[in-house]
């Protein structure tokens, strides 16, 4: 396996991580309350699809948790 080879499978195994973290994040986001969200949904779901860090950008940001009474 050459050069080439090797870093087009890399960028595959890339490609297919952020595919599953989008989706991840675009299923939160068709399941949470607009109250649960900082921002619009539509905002988040552009950012989370350019690039993987947009939804990490949701998880840490946008995503209003929710506090459980003595937790």
């Amino acid at each position: 396996m050459d050069r080439r080879e090797e870093n087009g499978l890399v960028y595959v195994a890339i490609g297919v991580v952020h595919v599953g973290v989008t989706a991840w994040t675009w299923r939160d986001i068709r399941r949470r309350p607009a109250a649960g969200i900082r921002g619009s949904e539509g905002l988040w779901r552009f950012l989370s699809a350019v690039n993987t860090l947009g939804s990490g950008a949701y998880w840490l940001v946008g995503r209003r948790w929710e506090r459980t009474p003595g937790g």
